[in-house]
């Protein structure tokens, strides 16, 4: 039963920031942009969130400053990509590298180390106990007890959905996405509803971030974002932006994450059980290609 326990919880810890980085990817996806930035994002949004809580002691300000970091890289990749029209695949990829090398810079010349950085000075989110839940056998440990943004992150779920296809905004948002054209000539400019969605992913980027070194661990390392942005988006792909599919997705993906530590504990190589992620990506991704190949062979 705790083996269970553990693996769900597990599993939940690994999912929360990548739902978080592809429901923002999936409001790009449909405004006609794909956000390969989001990688960038989320680890600016953790280095900043460790240097806010450290600096002022208060993780509420090492999240604000986390949204700050990822709203960075936002707007650059707004100025690029949607005002100078650049390719958005290279923008996105210049970001990611400028995103590592910097936040690999700024932690040697700010914290004067190399690789980590830890301190008992730094302000964690808070987990958050749920009265009379936490006290029902096997369901209490898992629902209760997690940390606070685990809980934004199924907030931001049903938000997601809820403005995608039940606002005006969602559908002017999926209407800059398939046809552009008609929603400027409808008064809306779909550059505007790019820019906007970009920025609310780089929110959703930095509350990821923030799980990833204020949440999930309590530290920032190099690099630590570990290709969670490329998974993000590969969630999105699979389901083609849906909320809730993403969620399901981001799941499956938290699960052989959890798994890999879980192997760890048998003495399984870690360097393997890293890998366990990114074999299931490669996996899902070439069952969703076999699926279109089929979709598109049953037209003909």
């Amino acid at each position: 039963m705790n083996i269970l326990i553990g693996l769900i919880t597990g599993m939940i810890s690994g999912a929360t920031p990548i739902l978080l980085a592809a429901l923002g990817g999936t409001l790009t996806f449909y405004a006609g942009i794909f956000n390969i930035a989001m990688e960038g994002m989320m680890l600016m949004a953790a280095f900043f969130a460790v240097l806010g809580s450290f600096a002022l002691h208060s993780w509420v300000l090492g999240l604000l400053f986390a949204v700050g970091g990822s709203m960075i890289l936002a707007l650059i990749f707004i100025f690029f990509s949607v005002v100078l029209d650049t390719d958005e695949f290279v923008t996105g990829i210049a970001l990611n590298l400028f995103a590592l090398g910097s936040t690999t810079y700024l932690l040697r010349q700010i914290f004067k180390v190399k690789g980590v950085f830890t301190s008992k000075a730094i302000v964690s989110v808070p987990n958050i106990r749920i009265p009379l839940i936490d006290k029902i056998p096997f369901l209490g440990p898992i629902v209760s007890g997690r940390n606070l943004i685990v809980y934004l992150a199924v907030l931001a779920t049903i938000l997601c959905w809820y403005l995608v296809f039940r606002t005006r905004f969602g559908l002017r948002l999926r209407a800059a996405g398939y046809n552009s054209n008609s929603l400027d000539s409808s008064g809306v400019r779909a550059s505007r509803m790019r820019i906007l969605s970009l920025l609310i992913c780089a929110v959703f980027c930095g509350l990821a971030g923030t799980y990833l070194s204020l949440g999930y661990v309590t530290l920032f390392a190099e690099n630590m974002t570990a290709g969670r942005g490329w998974i993000s988006l590969a969630a999105i792909i699979l389901v083609d932006g849906h909320p809730y599919g993403i969620a399901l997705i981001s799941l499956l993906f938290g699960f052989f994450d959890g798994l890999g530590l879980f192997l760890q504990s048998y003495g399984v190589s870690s360097q393997f059980t890293s890998m366990v992620p990114y074999i299931a990506t490669l996996g899902a991704l070439y069952v969703y290609a076999r699926r279109n190949r089929e979709r598109e062979r049953n037209r003909l």
